[in-house]
C-alpha cells in the first residue's frame, strides 16, 4: 500500500489483532510479489484497489485478499489480543538492491525498543509535527509512523516525494518540526530557488538516513536550513539505527555517523575478530535489544548475519559494512563489503571517489560501481547525474578525479545520465548500474 490512513490503518489492525504484518510496495513486480508471499507465508493481503489485480493473480488459493481502502477508521468492536515483546511483530522484507530480497524477522520489543530509542536519540516529544514522505513499507518511513504514535505527536503523511515545492508547502503550512529524508529529497529541496530565504521558524530538526549524505550536501542542507538541528544516522533494516551524530558536531564532522543510538553498542571489528584501533577499517558490529531475530525461513543466512555476543543468550549483528572509528568513537562509513572494488590488486571504496565527484560543480548523484575487467579484475566506472541546466563533460570529471585521487582510485570511465535508476526507497540502483551498457 502507498502512504494514506488505510495504510495506517492497517498497520495497527493487523497488531491488534495479535498478527504480524510485511509491508511491501505496491509498486512491486509480481514475480517478487509471488516470492514473498510464499516465502512468508502470508494468510491474508491488504491492498488498494489498484494493486488489487496483481496481488490477486500472484497470491495463492489460500490468501484472503482485502481492499484496504474498505477498512474502518475506528477499532470500536474489534477483537484485542494482548501482545509480549518476544512475539512476531514483523517481517520487513530488505530492498534487494544487491540479491533477493531477504525477510527482516521482528518483534514487538525490538521494534518499540528502536522507536523510543530513535525518539530518545534526536530528543522528539508529544508537541512535535513530523513530515513523512518517505513511504512506509520502507524502514526509514516505517518508524516515522512509529515514534510519533508511542510519543503522540503529530504525523503529516505525503504519498511521494516527487514534487519539492510541495514539500515546502507542507513545511510552512503544516508548521512542520520535524522532516526525515534520504538523500534524494534533499537534493531536489536544494535545486529550488530561493530554498534558503524562507526561514522555516518552526522547522526544529532534520534527519538523514537510509543512505549517506555526502559532505558537500551536508553543508548546503545547513546553510539552506540554518535554524534546524540535522542528524546525519546510519542504520539498516537489520536493527533499524545503528547510531547518530550529534548535531552540534557536524559541521565539524560533517562526514561521520557519530555513536551508538542510546541503549545500544556499536564498534569497528577488524581481520583478527577484535575492537579495530582509531583509523583501522573494518566490519561494524552492532549489539542491543534492536538486533532483530532472524532471516525469515533462512537459517543460513542468519548464520551469517548473526553471531555469538558476551552473553550466551545474544546475539550480535555483523552489518556487513565497512568503518572506522577515530580516537573519541565516533564512526565513520568506509563501503558496504560488497561494494569495494577490487582493482589492480587493490581495494577501492566507492564512497572515497564519490565524495570528490560530489564536490564538483554541477554534479547532483554519483554512483561508482566496479565492473569486471580482464586486466584490472574490475574497472571503477562512476555514474553521474547533473542539476538541472548543467552540461557535464565525462573527460572533464575524470581529469578532476586525477587531480584528487590516487592513480588506481581514478574511474576507467564516467557515464553522465539525465537520472539514476533508484530503488523504491530512494536509494541508487547499483546492481542496474554495475550491468548498465550503453543501450542502457
Amino acid at each position: 500500500m502507498s502512504n494514506g490512513t488505510p495504510m495506517v490503518v492497517a498497520v495497527y489492525a493487523v497488531l491488534r489483532a495479535g498478527a504480524a504484518f510485511s509491508p511491501i510496495s505496491p509498486e512491486i513486480l509480481p514475480a517478487k510479489l509471488e516470492r514473498i508471499l510464499a516465502d512468508v507465508g502470508a494468510s491474508a493481503a491488504i491492498c488498494e484497489p489498484g494493486s488489487a489485480a496483481k496481488l490477486t493473480e500472484a497470491a495463492p488459493p489460500h490468501v484472503q485478499v482485502i481492499d484496504g481502502d474498505g477498512l474502518p477508521g475506528s477499532a470500536e468492536g474489534a477483537g484485542f489480543r494482548p501482545m509480549v515483546g518476544p512475539d512476531l511483530a514483523a517481517v520487513i522484507y530488505t530492498s534487494g538492491s544487491t540479491g533477493e530480497p531477504k525477510g527482516v524477522t521482528l518483534t514487538h520489543g525490538n521494534m518499540s525498543f528502536v522507536a523510543d530509542s530513535i525518539a530518545e536519540s534526536i530528543a522528539m516529544d508529544a508537541s512535535d509535527r513530523v513530515l513523512c514522505v518517505l513511504p512506509l513499507y520502507f524502514g526509514y518511513g516505517l518508524y516515522q509512523l512509529l515514534t510519533c504514535v508511542r510519543l503522540g505527536a503529530t504525523l503529516v503523511l505525503e504519498p511521494g516525494f516527487g514534487a519539492g515545492g510541495r514539500i515546502v508547502q507542507l513545511l510552512e503550512e503544516r508548521r512542520i518540526t520535524g522532516f526525515a529524508a534520504v538523500p534524494t529529497i534533499y537534493q531536489l529541496l536544494l535545486s529550488l530557488p530561493g530554498l534558503g530565504e524562507r526561514g522555516f521558524p518552526d522547522l526544529r530538526f532534520l534527519t538523514n538516513a537510509g543512505a549517506g549524505l555526502p559532505t558537500p550536501v551536508v553543508r548546503s542542507v545547513r546553510e539552506a536550513f540554518p535554524d534546524a538541528r540535522l542528524y546525519l544516522m546510519y542504520g539498516q533494516t537489520e536493527c533499524q539505527r545503528v547510531c547518530r551524530l550529534d548535531p552540534d558536531e557536524v559541521d565539524a564532522s560533517p562526514d561521520s555517523v557519530g555513536t551508538a543510538i542510546p541503549g545500544t553498542e556499536a564498534w569497528v571489528e577488524d581481520a583478527d575478530g577484535e575492537v579495530a584501533a582509531p583509523g583501522i577499517v573494518g566490519e561494524l558490529m552492532v549489539r542491543g535489544p534492536h538486533v532483530m531475530q532472524g532471516y525469515w525461513g533462512n537459517e543460513e543466512a542468519t548464520a551469517r548475519k548473526l553471531g555469538p555476543g558476551r552473553w550466551p543468550w545474544e546475539r550480535v549483528l555483523a552489518t556487513g559494512d565497512l568503518f572506522r572509528a577515530d580516537e573519541r568513537g565516533y564512526l565513520y562509513f568506509v563501503g558496504r563489503r560488497d561494494d569495494i572494488i577490487k582493482s589492480r590488486g587493490q581495494k577501492v571504496a566507492p564512497r572515497e571517489i564519490e565524495d570528490v565527484l560530489h564536490a564538483f560543480p554541477g554534479v547532483r548523484d554519483v554512483a561508482v560501481v566496479g565492473v569486471p575487467d580482464k586486466l584490472l579484475g574490475e574497472a571503477v566506472h562512476a555514474h553521474v547525474a547533473a542539476e538541472a541546466g548543467v552540461d557535464l563533460e565525462a573527460k572533464e570529471l575524470r581529469r578532476y578525479c586525477a587531480e584528487q585521487l590516487e592513480s588506481h582510485m581514478v574511474p576507467k570511465r564516467v557515464v553522465i545520465h539525465a537520472d539514476l535508476p533508484r530503488i523504491g526507497s530512494g536509494k541508487i540502483d547499483r546492481r542496474a548500474l554495475a550491468g548498465w551498457t550503453d543501450d542502457g
